[in-house]
């Protein structure tokens, strides 16, 4: 007995067919209780109430571990600054003197 491939009219019958029996099977299946569907949407709210509170709480740490930082930075610049003596501005005839120095010291280096 050889295969015999089916043609258009078979296939679209045995996929209707196949609908059909889907939609059956669906209809038989019974209604979801309501006591049980409210637990499940009472469950899922409890776990997005604490998955909002973790991320909040993570937030806040970020938030507070950013302040100390910044702040343990801002006392170490006030700690080098006081550490530091103040510089002292130079007037223009030292900035020229120092500007032909190095022009004088590159040029040296060419011969």
């Amino acid at each position: 007995m050889a295969y015999k491939t089916p043609d258009f009219t078979e296939r679209t019958a045995a996929a209707r067919a196949a609908k059909q029996r889907a939609l059956d099977k669906l209809r038989e299946k019974p209604a979801a209780d309501p006591a049980v569907v409210a637990a499940r949407l009472a469950a899922q709210a409890a776990r997005d109430a604490a998955a909002a509170e973790r991320s909040a709480e993570r937030q806040r740490a970020i938030a507070e571990a950013k302040a100390a930082k910044a702040e343990a930075a801002a006392q170490a610049a006030e700690a080098k600054a006081a550490a530091e003596p103040p510089k002292q501005e130079l007037t223009e005839a030292e900035r020229k003197a120092a500007r032909d120095a190095r022009y004088a010291a590159r040029k040296a280096r060419k011969r």
